[in-house]
């Protein structure tokens, strides 16, 4: 058995050289039919080292010592913590020729059921539409294997996947010869089926059950070479995109659970507000459909024949309530928090030797809502409960409900079901806890649904920050660079999947130290700007936060990318693309940026008003660079669209990414597209208020995500080739690198540079404080309609 580090560095020596032994261990399990796991543990994978490209530095630059992520990142971590339990991962073969694969992470729209059934396709040499990619059940056996985040499913389960698939094609390779009369090596495996030389055939179908085992059974796998591929690397369409589109695709509210009824909750007016009294619990309990009214630690809870009469009940409910954890707090008053937390920046020019840039930007709180409002369904009985949700922390929700519930583990089901959008909002567990409170309250299965306004005013949002910059900067060279973000606490409660570390990243003293790892293991920056450090402080822990599209990076790496053009423009005006062309460290960066660069026609002459902003930014060992085009004249900007803001247009996207392998380079097209608009958005458009101690956006309509009319016309994504053996992060890398291009470009058009997000942060158009779930016009339609 080789060690996993040895077949790592062989897999890159291979792809390389094009051939090479890349020999894994697997195991046919016990089972009726055809069975089979990944490899058992195994020695840890070799950390990925800094590009050698670092250390060949230009003559002239000085060279800036790997950060922390350069050498040892957040996904280099989540893979480690896979591999003592990715045996657990197994593929059937089924009698009808099918393979079954229950992938541990969460499906939420970024194609990973695609991604995962293409390398069971590939190396089981069956066509794509004939496996079977589910979600699985919370195992708490998988410890930090069923966690999906940082953009590492495909990462951790690229290998495991492969050697289990490897596994099944090789023990039906045996089961066909022991049936042909024949030897293994003159028989080959095509479209679910094992061909002989002599034209004789067996499909999978007919061999799943003669090589099945009575035992676990040991044996070695060869994966394929790179040059073998036939479906890994090449565009494919989603798995699941026809349920997609004809509406037959199941999220948890398409869930059906015998007597589990329609549920909302009246929530506080402010954030985490608590309940005093009620003054009409019984006249709204005699409400047309209602069953049943309780309260719970996070307000009033109802339960009704249909949500549209559960919306009546919520807002019939007369509510005392009690202080929550932000009363009185505006975005004044936490950019003044955050100012006064923010850590000194140490190096300072020296007079007439040195220059600097020194520059602070504000970034405002953003919404994490996802697409599919917050959900779950919760049947909670004396001694066992059972939850339904789309959840990317499964693990951690059965072992937070079981204690919550004075439960065993071993008690609590928690069902995986398909989410409509995430990018970190899925991580947190607060409906399916919430569910599970409310069903054993009432005694009564339930279908709980948050309206979108309880999304976000009481939901999860991207915490507001600065950051403090420092560069300071000789005629032609830039010296030191110097980094202070500060930021409203982030809740990393959920942990890296589990209780342990759950309860760790929850502790008064751990939580900073917790953020701060994160940080450090996530956050890099490209240049060779000297003596570099980049750190984090955070404050008030008072808003429900979470990780959202690269938890710090966005903010981090668009200040970076402004005082870059600054830097640029200070250092003799030289051209942005070329300065960071120089500065850069490694070859894979610059090639990306050459690469959008070309295609964008950087430099082009442009009316006044407009202007083009280029970006790089590199994560999890992959690589964007950005280019955007912006519109900022006034007939753009002051033109009318009935309740919006228009302000500034993008014109133009070209994007470039790097990230080694792409498994599936439509796919990877698509999360760049997602990328790209989330980044516009929060440049220009997207921000929460904060008032007197609650946000006063209630949906999307008046949160102003990225519209039509602020869609870029054209917009160009390219894959690069592989220049890897094995995939890279993908699913973040967009948002920073359109974010800091939108940035930069709007900087260009305007003359100067924006230090607040978004730039067009006004007064929100005609609101009112909330009181709880917002009136609506009334509808012609009853039913769901109203609740979204």
């Amino acid at each position: 058995m080789e060690a996993w580090d040895d077949a790592r560095q062989g897999e890159e020596a291979a792809a390389r050289r094009g051939t090479g032994r890349r020999r894994f261990l697997g195991y046919v399990l016990a089972a009726p039919t055809l069975t089979v796991a990944a490899q058992l543990g195994g020695a840890a994978l070799a950390p990925r080292q800094a590009s050698a490209q670092a250390a060949a530095q230009a003559p002239s630059v000085v060279p800036s010592l790997p950060g922390p992520a350069e050498i040892y990142d957040l996904n280099d971590m989540l893979t480690h913590a896979t591999l003592p339990t990715a045996n657990l991962i197994t593929i059937r073969i089924d009698a009808d020729g099918t393979a079954a694969f229950a992938l541990p992470r969460a499906e939420v729209g970024q194609g990973i059921t695609t991604s995962s059934a293409m390398l069971i396709a590939e190396e089981l040499d069956l066509p794509l539409d004939k496996v079977r990619v589910t979600l699985a059940d919370a195992r708490p056996e998988l410890l930090f294997n069923q966690l999906t985040g940082g953009s590492n499913t495909t990462i951790s389960t690229f290998t495991p996947i492969r050697v289990a698939a490897a596994v099944a094609r090789g023990r039906l390779l045996r089961a066909a010869a022991l049936e042909l009369g024949e030897v293994v090596g003159s028989l080959t495996a095509r479209a679910g089926a094992v061909v002989s030389t002599t034209g004789r055939s067996l499909t999978y179908g007919e061999l799943a059950e003669k090589a099945a085992a009575l035992t676990d059974t040991a044996v070695e796998v060869t994966l394929k070479d790179r040059s073998r591929f036939t479906v890994i690397g090449t565009p494919q369409r989603r798995i699941d995109a026809l349920e997609a589109v004809t509406g037959r695709k199941k999220f948890a509210m398409d869930v059906q659970v015998p007597d589990a009824l329609p549920t909302m909750v009246c929530r506080p007016p402010t954030i985490n507000g608590t309940v005093r009294s009620v003054a009409n619990l019984d006249a709204v309990r005699t409400m047309p459909g209602i069953t049943d009214v309780v309260r719970i630690s996070t307000g009033v809870a109802v339960r009704g024949r249909t949500f549209d009469q559960c919306i009546d009940a919520v807002r019939a409910l007369k509510v005392t309530w009690g202080p929550g954890t932000a009363d009185g707090a505006s975005d004044e008053t936490v950019l003044r928090k955050l100012k006064a937390a923010e850590p000194p920046l140490v190096v300072s020019p020296l007079p007439l030797l040195t220059k600097a840039v020194d520059a602070r930007f504000t970034f405002h709180f953003a919404s994490n809502s996802a697409l599919e409002t917050n959900c779950a369904i919760a049947d909670v009985r004396a001694d066992s409960a059972e939850i339904w949700a789309g959840l990317k922390s499964p693990v951690v929700t059965q072992e937070q409900i079981a204690r919550r519930l004075g439960l065993p583990i071993g008690a609590v089901r928690v069902h995986v079901t398909e989410g409509g959008g995430s990018f970190g909002r899925k991580l947190f567990y607060d409906a399916a806890s919430e569910a599970a409170e409310i069903s054993k309250a009432m005694g009564k299965p339930v279908k709980l649904m948050w309206h979108r306004a309880d999304d976000f005013r009481q939901g999860r949002t991207h915490p507001m920050s600065t950051s403090r910059v420092r560069a300071t900067y000789t005629p032609g060279e830039v010296l030191t660079y110097a980094q202070r973000h500060t930021s409203v606490a982030t809740d990393f409660g959920h942990g890296i999947g589990e209780i342990i570390t759950a309860q760790a990243a929850s502790l008064p003293v751990a939580d900073l130290t917790f953020s701060e790892t994160l940080f450090q293991l996530t956050q890099q920056s490209p240049y060779h700007f000297g003596a570099t450090t980049m750190l984090l402080n955070e404050t008030d822990n008072g808003y429900n936060t979470g990780a959202m599209r690269n938890i710090y990076s966005p903010n981090v790496r668009c200040a970076q990318e402004l005082v870059v053009d600054e830097l640029a423009r200070r250092m003799g005006d030289q051209d942005p693309y070329a300065f960071r062309r120089r500065f850069l460290k490694d070859e894979r960066a610059r090639a990306v940026l050459d690469k959008v660069a070309e295609l964008g026609r950087w430099g082009r002459t442009m009316p006044a008003g407009t202007a083009q902003g280029i970006a790089v930014h590199p994560e999890y060992h992959s690589f964007v660079a950005v280019l955007a085009e912006i519109d900022c004249r006034p007939e753009t900007t002051g033109r009318k669209i009935p309740d919006a803001y228009t302000g500034p247009r993008v014109t133009k996207v070209v994007c470039a990414v790097d990230v080694g392998l792409a498994v599936n380079p439509l796919g990877l097209e698509a999360q760049m597209m997602g990328g790209i608009i989330d980044g516009i958005a929060l440049t220009l458009t997207s921000g929460l208020h904060l008032h007197d101690g609650h946000f006063l956006e209630g949906s999307w309509d008046n949160y102003f995500y990225t519209r039509q009319w602020n869609t870029p016309p054209e917009l160009e994504i390219v894959v690069m080739p592989p220049t890897t053996g094995r995939p890279g992060g993908a699913g973040e890398l967009a948002v920073a690198g359109a974010m800091a291009a939108v940035a930069c470009a709007y900087g260009r058009a305007t003359g100067t540079m924006p230090t607040t997000f978004p730039v067009n942060h006004a007064e929100p158009l005609g609101f009112e404080p909330p009181p709880t779930i917002p009136p609506v016009p009334a509808s012609p339609t009853d039913g769901l309609d109203r609740a979204f």
